[in-house]
């Protein structure tokens, strides 16, 4: 009887093992986080991420609601659907805000240094759960825009402690706004994770840091703020945490350094940043571009905007590649359903286009690393739709678009 018990219980271990290696064998395309177990820090080399030696490729998603989602028990599970649903479709990356400040719904930060405990508990989740489906986790600091708080929240709050400032973007130059947020960026990168007891700034299956989503300094078109405000942030993110990666979230316009550059600019704007030398400074170690040309030149026609896709794109490949020698993420990009034109068929055509140059940069060897879509949902989440969501179970269609894409660039790692 013994015998045969530990006979059966052998043969039960075998089949568990061979199911985690099957389970394994399906994410591999996850190098560095295979079947969930990290094998250390993504770095650079040249303009090619790296992993172990070998280059790696990223196809994901940005999901900014998760830590908001996560901290309700109610819809937690919300993310962990996504991160099964997006690891099957072999995706490899998300972005998300590791932010939210001031405001009365569930806010991370709800005033300078005054954090909820239970929100936090809800971004460890999220970095869990990235963990264990194989998704590295790309994390933004700070809102440019007013969405959960952002730098007007910072200004306000150095306002209520006797401060005069009269701009947003004196969220750049203030001290007290600059301490304000220096004290965040160490809040997050040396929290330690309540699930899985790591520090942030120690576990690997944080990809890279983002110093702000989509920053811009209107007021000073110089570019002279922004450039000082990423060196001394950069410096404070590498002086905490030298394992991560570190970019800045820029949208891609160019600025002064170059002028000849910023007719590559939609309508020739500029909003105060430099693609090239704000990604020049040390410590920045990719470089990103966002891609919205319904709305960067909305009222042109479907050729027009697809001109400004193929123009925008290759230019800051090349850009990256022969003056920054950093590799390039094109971290959102997305086709609205608002849009006139709009069908699934042709946001899959769009999605494909876009995935066909990241692929033929990296076939190629060249700069871009990857590409990360706007945004990934699950089902019965209504409230965050925007018109550029994906919700997987809704579209079969672009989940094979997005999972060749996947195939390709694993097959390239």
């Amino acid at each position: 009887m013994m015998r045969k018990r530990l006979f059966n219980n052998l043969i039960f271990l075998a089949l568990l093992v061979l199911s985690q290696q099957g389970q394994s064998h399906g994410r591999s395309f996850h190098a560095g986080l295979q079947g969930g177990q990290s094998q250390g820090f993504v770095k650079t080399s040249g303009p090619h991420f790296v992993m172990d030696g070998r280059r790696l490729y990223l196809n994901g998603f940005n999901a900014y609601w998760m830590m908001y989602m996560a901290s309700d028990g109610g819809t937690k599970a919300k993310v962990t659907t996504t991160f099964q649903q997006a690891s099957k479709e072999g995706m490899n990356v998300a972005r998300a805000w590791a932010f939210s400040d001031g405001g009365n719904d569930r806010p991370l930060q709800a005033s300078p240094g005054s954090y909820n405990e239970d929100v936090f508990k809800g971004l460890d989740f999220v970095i869990s759960e990235a963990r264990k489906y194989g998704v590295y986790l790309i994390l933004s600091l700070v809102n440019n825009w007013e969405g959960y708080g952002g730098k007007k929240q910072y200004v306000q709050w150095a306002r209520d402690q006797g401060q005069s400032l009269n701009n947003e973007d004196d969220f750049f130059s203030n001290p007290l706004v600059k301490g304000f947020f220096k004290n965040h960026i160490k809040a997050i990168l040396t929290r330690v994770n309540s699930i899985t007891r790591v520090a942030y700034k120690d576990d690997p299956t944080i990809f890279a840091w983002e110093l702000m989503n989509e920053p811009r300094c209107q007021s000073d078109l110089s570019g002279k703020s922004m450039q000082d405000w990423i060196t001394e942030m950069a410096g404070q993110v590498k002086s905490i945490d030298k394992n991560h990666l570190l970019e800045i979230g820029l949208e891609g316009f160019y600025g002064e350094s170059l002028p000849e550059k910023k007719q590559f600019n939609p309508g020739g704007s500029q909003v105060g940043t430099d693609f090239i030398s704000n990604n020049r400074i040390p410590g920045i170690d990719f470089a990103t571009i966002h891609l919205y040309p319904d709305q960067w030149i909305s009222g042109s026609n479907d050729q027009a905007q697809a001109a400004f896709v193929e123009s925008w794109i290759q230019a800051h490949i090349q850009d990256s590649g022969s003056l920054l020698g950093k590799p390039l993420l094109l971290a959102e990009f997305g086709k609205s359903s608002k849009s006139s034109e709009y069908s699934v068929g042709v946001r899959d055509a769009y999605f494909g286009n876009i995935y066909n140059a990241i692929y033929a940069s990296a076939k190629s060897g060249g700069s871009c690393g990857g590409g990360i879509f706007w945004q990934l949902m699950a089902s019965g989440m209504d409230g965050f739709r925007d018109g550029y969501e994906v919700v997987l179970d809704e579209n079969h269609s672009t989940a094979n678009v997005i999972a060749q894409q996947s195939r390709r660039l694993s097959a390239l790692s």
